[in-house]
């Protein structure tokens, strides 16, 4: 509109001073399309045309244009079509009822100087300006509808990915205490309830069989030690303490001795060629046999247990297998449920893409499964 508005004014100018060479009028013309151009350069600089609301300093500049305008037309005819670019001026300063009488008072002066340059009456003169100006009104109210809903769809689009944004650091707030709590319960909370177990059979032992009560005591000291160790790991980089020394058959296979130590005799074997795990799978595999030997010694009454990890390639598996009384498995819990012990394990292998097997009855021991494919790893 900016181009078309100087394009028309200069043509307007050109057309006069050829058609009217040597006038009394022509200082005057020019002197004024020189403030018209003038003062439409200096709208965008006052902040004209732009914003929601009409300001003073706006409605004077826009009246200051359309007097110079209407100044021109009466003493030029030919400039009656810069209208056009000040039909869109004035939609775009004004209110909407303003405008249109403002478009409407223009579209007056266009028609009358139109018909003052032919002379004669014309139909076309007199129902074409009109037709441009509601032309000209109906495609500037459809952009404006078009751009009201565009800034509505971003609008919706912005406040959609802060609320996306928002729910995200909420849900993985979540999921971060329960691996927090699941970490605490696989470590910490195990330690101290060996070292209660260990603890009360030492007291109970410690007059009729003093030699077996110091020998649950200092193992309850060594559980003490291991569980300090992994809390200050814990505290370091949450990362299972016995990984630290090795790969996950060796941090298994040290489980399994420690295990026995508290009268359940534990071994572990591994099958297939070993080959290097992500560090989440390593320390997810860990942590589900830590809280499977946790069950087995707190609630199977076994006497034996039996640890096998297996590497077949696409996917690693992980059995923990004992001879205790066993028990009819639960349904499992539905996603998001928390909890410890069976919960934790089935969330662990659900964070990894895996699936968990529990096969046990009612006195014919346990064994679970787990299988983590590496794909999804």
């Amino acid at each position: 509109m900016h181009t078309a508005f100087f394009l028309l004014l200069g043509g307007a100018l050109a057309r006069f001073l050829l058609r009217h060479p040597g006038e009394a009028r022509t200082p005057w013309i020019i002197a004024l399309s020189v403030v018209l151009a003038a003062l439409y350069v200096l709208g965008p600089a006052l902040g004209a045309g732009l914003g929601t609301r009409p300001t003073p300093r706006r409605l004077t500049w826009l009246a200051l244009v359309v007097a110079v305008w209407v100044v021109l037309v009466v003493l030029a005819p030919s400039f009656a079509w810069c209208a056009v670019p000040l039909f869109y001026t004035g939609l775009r300063t004004l209110p909407a009822r303003a405008a249109l009488v403002l478009i409407g008072v223009l579209t007056v002066f266009v028609v009358g100087a139109q018909l003052r340059l032919a002379g004669d009456f014309d139909p076309n003169l007199l129902l074409a300006p009109p037709a441009v100006a509601a032309l000209a009104t109906a495609v500037f109210v459809h952009m404006e509808r078009q751009a009201e809903r565009q800034r509505a769809l971003i609008d919706d689009l912005v406040r959609t990915r802060r609320e996306l944004a928002a729910t995200e650091r909420r849900e993985g707030t979540l999921a971060e205490r329960q691996r927090l709590s699941m970490e605490i319960h696989d470590t910490l909370a195990q330690s101290l309830s060996s070292q209660q177990m260990l603890l009360q059979a030492a007291d109970r032992l410690w007059d009729a069989d003093p030699e077996r009560a110091r020998a649950h005591v200092r193992t309850a000291e060594s559980v003490t030690e291991r569980g300090l160790v992994e809390a200050r790991r814990f505290v370091h980089d949450l990362a299972p303490a016995d990984l630290a020394g090795g790969g996950l058959d060796e941090a298994l296979r040290t489980l399994a001795a420690r295990e026995s130590e508290a009268g359940l005799a534990v071994r572990f074997h591994a099958e297939g060629a070993p080959a290097p795990l992500p560090d989440r799978v390593e320390s997810a595999l860990l942590r589900i046999a830590q809280g499977a030997l946790a069950n087995v010694r707190e609630h199977a009454d076994a006497t034996a247990a039996a640890i096998t990890l297996t590497h077949l390639g696409d996917q690693v598996v992980l059995d923990v297998a004992d001879n205790g009384r066993g028990f009819a498995p639960e349904p499992p819990r539905e996603p998001g449920v928390r909890g410890h012990g069976l919960p934790a394990i089935r969330a662990r292998t659900r964070q990894l893409g895996g699936t968990l097997t529990i096969e046990s009855a009612p006195g014919e021991g346990t064994v679970l499964s787990v299988a983590i494919p590496l794909e999804a790893s």
